[in-house]
């Protein structure tokens, strides 16, 4: 009998032309199914060689229909739908596997429901809020409103919690559409091989491959307690259920920011307590000086810094405080007691990879995060002693390789393609990120203070140039000449390694300097293609022309 390779069967899968896929049937396990689709597939494939005389691939491709219809449920399974699992879902029927997503009743996931979808609504309501207050922003262009500004906190929180179900149910239909067999239960390994157990119904179905896509939850420090009313995580915070008048944030990170910034917009005071020295600690130093003078001195803001909220008491909206007990981050001294509105928890999030049947499989996890070598295999352990678990993947969060749902939407694909027999591996340093304050923070590659140290260790010369919105036409235009775009590339070869963003529409801008990354384009090559005139993106391409010798203006 002719063995059929893994690659063969995906390539020639291409190929394929289903029977329909819009009519569909709630099983009774409460799995929205189709008409298996790649039984179909391998039927017609099995059908249409029946009629040649090339026995040979005749019995090829027979075998390959046993294969597929006797010994698993499904060729993918993917535990998770948030956009990582999506985007693998997606993927794998694209290469006609048949293909089941265990939901746990959250597509979408964090991303969509409770993060950076309804987060994007608050802050673009927010942001026409503080864009109208300011009267002489508006002066500047001739325009004057007359009467204060009001907004609707219920409908602002509305319109964020409209979106994330409009951008939801639009998930849903695109796994439907596509004929992914939608199981509403969370899934767990059950320790033995290829198989997923619906935790719901207790039903166990089996799978070529698994991919691992659970995502995370917020991280609350112990001394904490979090009632998600005046101590609240983001979780609680999207909801916004209060405007509160002085709210702390602990964590100056991307998330804090962004509340910072929705918040101050509607007019609350807000306090930053931050564990390490710095103020936005995980960013660029010196764009963290830039958005320093940008984000916070000119706001409503101010923060503590080398301090723990070692412990953190909820109180009663409108009637009693909340109180924050802050300790030195090195001596553990008590230092400060504040009595806030609210607090929002903002320190991070960790995998959502309990009871999901891990240590079962022989699977072990470091603080919550599961091991993957570069094509998202799952490995028994971390470190050099870890070994690959056969026909598991993980991506997402729960790899902790990078916590972006981006990031994770390109890791399930990759994972497809592994699982396809093409091997691909995801350019962590090529994707991009962004912070949406106003103005807005992006970045691709490392920060210039990693640069440095890579360049030392690799042996190369580390350049920097810099383009600024102070000379750009359009940003000029829009009175938003605060900002600049450094380009980090390294002298030897050309190739970009970093760029850095701080201005409007920065999260636009970045996309560009991403590709030039992943492509390896070199700062001469980006030199001397055209961009737009006038557009933001010449401010990058002052920094091009610059790493070259050459004048943008």
């Amino acid at each position: 009998m002719a063995v059929v390779s893994r690659s063969a069967v995906c390539a020639l899968a291409l190929g394929l032309v289903l029977t329909s896929t819009s009519a569909f049937s709630l099983s009774n396990s409460g799995t929205k199914s189709v008409g298996s689709p790649s039984r179909s597939a391998f039927n017609v494939i099995g059908r249409a060689s029946a009629n040649t005389n090339e026995q040979s691939s005749s019995r090829s491709w027979s075998a390959l229909r046993m294969s597929a219809e006797v010994e698993y449920d499904f060729d993918v399974a993917v535990i998770g739908c948030g956009v990582g699992g999506h985007g693998a879902a997606l993927h794998s029927r694209a290469q006609n596997l048949k293909t089941a997503v265990f939901a746990g009743n959250d597509v979408g996931g964090t991303c969509v429901n409770r993060g950076c979808v309804p987060s994007k609504a608050l802050l673009a309501a927010s942001g026409r809020v503080r864009e109208m207050q300011d009267s002489a922003h508006l002066g500047e262009f001739g325009i004057e409103l007359e009467g204060t500004v009001k907004f609707d906190r219920a409908k602002i929180a509305a319109h964020a919690k409209n979106l994330a179900n409009r951008v939801k149910g639009n998930l849903e239909a695109s796994l439907v559409g596509l004929g992914v067999d939608v199981v509403e239960g969370r899934g767990a390994l059950t320790g033995n091989p290829h198989e997923v157990k619906d935790e719901v119904t207790g039903k166990v179905y089996t799978a070529r491959d698994i991919i691992l896509a659970p995502g995370s939850i917020p991280f609350v420090p112990p001394g904490i307690t979090v009632d998600e009313k005046t101590v609240y995580t983001s979780d609680g915070a999207l909801e916004l259920g209060s405007v509160p008048e002085w709210v702390a944030i602990v964590g100056s990170g991307y998330i804090g920011l962004e509340f910072s910034d929705v918040y101050t917009a509607l007019g609350s005071e807000v306090t930053f307590i931050e564990a390490l020295p710095n103020i936005m600690p995980t960013f660029d130093k010196e764009i963290a000086k830039l958005a320093e003078r940008m984000l916070i001195r000119d706001r409503a803001i101010d923060f503590r810094t080398g301090v723990f909220a070692s412990e953190v008491i909820p109180g009663i909206l409108g009637e009693k405080p909340v109180t924050i007990k802050m300790i030195d981050a090195e001596t553990k001294e008590h230092v400060e007691t504040l009595e806030v509105d609210a607090c929002m928890v903002a320190t991070g999030r960790v995998p959502n990879t309990a009871n999901m049947g891990l240590e079962d499989a022989g699977i072990e996890t470091q603080r919550g995060f599961v091991a993957v070598d570069e094509k998202m295999k799952v490995l028994s352990k971390h470190g050099d002693e870890g070994e690959v678990i056969p026909n598991v993947y993980c991506i997402g969060d729960a790899n902790g390789k990078m916590m972006l749902a981006h990031a994770a939407s390109a890791q399930g694909i990759s994972a497809i393609e592994n699982i396809c027999g093409r091997a691909h591996v995801v350019n962590h340093d090529a994707v991009p990120a962004a912070c949406f304050t106003h103005p807005e923070i992006a970045m691709v590659g490392p920060t210039e203070e990693q640069a440095i140290v890579l360049a030392e260790k690799e042996g190369w010369t580390l350049g920097k140039s810099q383009g600024n919105f102070r000379a750009n036409s359009k940003a000029l235009a829009e009175l938003e000449g605060n900002g600049i775009a450094k380009v980090l590339y390294n002298k030897d070869n050309g190739k970009v390694v970093a760029v850095h963003i701080i201005g409007i529409h920065a999260a636009d801008l970045i996309q560009e300097c991403a590709n030039a990354v992943s492509a390896g384009t070199t700062v001469k090559e980006l030199s001397m293609m055209v961009h737009t005139h006038p557009t933001l993106c010449e401010v990058l391409d002052e920094a091009f022309k610059g790493a070259v010798g050459m004048s943008g203006h």
